[in-house]
C-alpha cells in the first residue's frame, strides 16, 4: 500500500513519457524520474537521524524537485510535513518542533528563511538545500528497494493553516493518499499519459496531491520557468500542452478572469480548472463558465480530509432547466467517492433537506487525528465523523450548499446571518473586487454587520450605493449597519481570509 508505487508502477508502464516538465521542456521522463527516487530515497535513510518512520520538514518552494523529494521520501518509509514557503521563520519553527523533525529541506529561495526558523527552534537539525552538493551527493547513493509500508502508515502530516490559532498537523496515511487518488480518477477525470497537471498554486497545499491520480496514470507534472503566478505565462503553457488541468483557489481564479491575457486562451486545450480552498462566489462561477466552458470543478474539502468531502462535477454545471439550476451555482456539490458526509445538529443526528447544521464526515481519505494534540483529536473526530466546525445544508436532490464557518456566524437581534449571503450581494456590485462580512459588539442587537470592501482599481462604489444593493437583494435586518473600505484584504498564505484580523479591526475601531 506504499503510495510510492503510483509512480513505480506509472514507470514500467509509461518508461518514455514525460514525467516532469519545466514551461516547454521535459525535465525527466518517468524511468528517470523512478530511478532518482529509488537512489534519493537511499541517500535519504543512509543520513544519521532519518530511520523509517521520520518525519521530514518540506520548507520548500515550487520546483521541478519537488515531486521526486515527495516520492523518495515515501519510497524510503519516511512521512512528508509540508509548509507553506511563505510562512514567517517563528511559524515555520513551531512546526518543526511540533512535528519533531528529522531532517529539514529547503530550495535556495527559501534557504535563509529555514535557517533561521531552525534557529529559533533552539535544536541542531540537519539541513539540505534541494540542488546543493550535499543534495547531489545523496543521489549518488545506489538505489534502495521501495518501503513495504502498511496502509496505515504515515505518509503526509498537513499543518491547518492556522487562521484561529495555532496550526494543527493532520495526520495522513499511505491509505489515506490511496483513496483521495482513486476519489479523483472517479469524481473528476479518467486521466491517461496524455494529460498534464499544470502547477501554478504551491505544491505544499494539500491541491498538490492532484499530482497524485496524475501520476497514477501517467501524466506530465508542469512548472511554468518562473515557478509563479503569471497570467500570459500560463495562457502559454495550455496552449502548448494539449490536455492541461489546473488548480486555482478563488483569488487566482477571480485574477484570470479579469487579465486581458485570457483572450488570448486555446480554451480547447483546457480539461479542468479545479478550484477550492475558499468560497468561490456565484459571480466568480459565472464568469468562469463563460470563459472556459464546463471546465470548472468546485471541490470541498479540508487538510483533514483533503480535497475530498464533496464536490460539483463540471458536467452538473450545465443548465437543464430544472427548479434550482441557478441557485446550484454556488453548491459544493454531492459527496465524493469513498466519502459520507452529514449536515447534523449538535448532538451529532442527521437534519432534514433545508435545515443548516454543521458539516460531518467520514470515509477512508479522513486523517487519523491531530498530530502530539490528543485534546484537539478528540474534539475533531467523535464516532467516526470528523467534525469539520462548517455550517451548511442540502437541498431536496443532495446538493450541499455552505453557509459558513460556526465561528464566523453572525446573531443579531435573535437572528442568523450567514456572512457569506451578505458577501454574495455585495459582489453583485462591479466596483468591488472583494468582500467579507463579520459581526461587530453591538449593545443592542448583540452583533452588527460590518462589510470591508475592497475596490477594484479605477472605479468608485459608496456606502450608500451599496446599502441601497443590499435592501433590494435581501432581508433588511442581513444588510451591512458599517462599510469599511481597504486596499486589500488580510489573507493566510493559502489565500483565504483572515477574519479573525478583520474582527479585531471592528474592535479597534468601533
Amino acid at each position: 500500500m506504499n503510495i510510492a508505487q503510483l509512480l513505480a508502477a506509472a514507470a514500467t508502464t509509461f518508461p518514455n513519457r514525460p514525467a516532469v516538465s519545466v514551461g516547454r521542456h521535459t525535465l525527466h521522463s518517468y524511468s528517470e524520474l523512478q530511478a532518482r527516487v529509488a537512489r534519493l530515497s537511499a541517500g535519504l535513510l543512509g543520513l544519521a537521524g532519518t530511520p523509517r518512520g521520520s518525519r521530514v520538514v518540506l520548507f520548500m518552494g515550487n520546483c521541478p524537485e519537488y515531486v521526486e523529494v515527495l516520492f523518495a521520501l515515501w519510497h524510503a518509509g519516511l512521512c512528508a510535513v509540508p509548509i507553506n514557503a511563505k510562512l514567517h521563520a517563528r511559524e515555520a519553527a513551531f512546526i518543526l518542533q511540533n512535528c519533531d523533525a528529522a531532517l529539514c529541506l529547503s530550495t535556495h529561495e527559501t534557504a535563509r528563511h529555514a535557517a533561521t526558523a531552525l534557529d529559533y527552534c533552539g535544536h541542531h537539525l540537519t539541513h539540505i538545500t534541494v540542488g546543493s552538493a550535499a543534495y547531489e551527493q545523496l543521489l549518488d547513493s545506489a538505489g534502495a528497494a521501495q518501503h513495504s509500508a502498511h496502509r496505515d502508515d504515515l505518509a503526509w502530516v498537513f499543518y491547518t493553516s492556522g487562521t484561529t490559532g495555532r496550526p494543527k498537523g493532520a495526520m495522513l496515511s499511505h491509505g489515506n493518499l490511496h483513496a483521495m487518488a482513486q476519489a479523483y480518477l472517479c469524481d473528476v477525470d479518467a486521466l491517461d499519459e496524455t494529460d498534464a497537471l499544470l502547477h501554478i498554486g504551491p505544491q505544499s497545499h494539500a491541491a498538490g496531491l492532484f499530482c497524485l491520480a496524475h501520476i497514477a496514470k501517467g501524466g506530465n507534472q508542469v512548472l511554468p520557468a518562473s515557478r509563479g503566478f503569471d497570467v500570459a505565462e500560463m495562457v502559454g503553457l495550455i496552449n502548448h500542452y494539449p490536455k492541461v488541468t489546473i488548480f486555482l483557489a478563488p483569488t487566482l481564479l477571480r485574477r484570470v478572469l479579469a487579465s486581458p491575457e485570457l483572450a488570448h486562451l486555446n480554451v480547447s486545450h483546457l480539461r479542468t480548472v479545479l478550484c477550492g480552498a475558499a468560497p468561490v462566489y456565484a459571480e466568480d462561477v459565472r464568469a468562469a463558465l463563460a470563459a472556459f466552458g464546463l471546465r470548472l470543478w468546485n471541490g470541498y474539502g479540508q487538510g483533514e480530509s483533503p480535497c475530498t468531502i464533496t464536490a460539483m462535477p463540471k458536467h452538473l454545471y450545465r443548465d437543464d432547466g430544472s427548479a434550482g439550476h441557478a441557485e446550484r451555482l454556488v453548491s459544493v456539490g454531492v459527496a465524493r467517492t469513498g466519502v459520507e458526509v452529514r449536515v447534523a445538529d449538535g448532538a451529532g443526528n442527521p437534519l432534514s433537506p433545508g435545515e443548516v447544521g454543521e458539516i460531518l464526515v467520514r470515509g477512508d481519505v479522513v486523517m487519523s487525528g491531530y498530530l502530539n494534540d490528543p485534546s484537539a483529536t478528540a474534539a475533531a473526530l467523535q464516532d467516526g465523523w470528523l467534525h469539520t466546525g462548517d455550517l451548511g445544508t442540502f437541498d431536496e436532490r443532495g446538493f450541499l450548499f455552505l453557509k459558513d464557518r460556526s465561528k464566523d456566524l453572525i446573531i443579531s437581534g435573535g437572528s442568523n446571518i450567514y456572512p457569506r449571503e451578505v458577501e454574495e450581494v455585495l459582489l453583485r456590485c462591479p466596483a468591488v473586487e472583494e468582500a467579507a462580512v463579520v459581526g461587530a459588539p453591538d449593545p443592542d442587537w448583540g452583533e452588527s454587520v460590518v462589510a470591508f470592501i475592497s475596490v477594484r482599481a479605477g472605479m468608485q462604489v459608496t456606502s450608500d450605493e451599496l446599502d441601497e444593493l443590499c435592501v433590494a437583494h435581501m432581508a433588511r435586518y442581513k444588510r451591512p449597519r458599517r462599510y469599511t473600505f481597504i486596499d486589500a484584504l488580510p489573507k493566510n498564505h493559502y489565500g483565504k481570509v483572515l477574519k479573525t484580523e478583520l474582527r479585531a479591526l471592528t474592535r479597534r475601531n468601533p
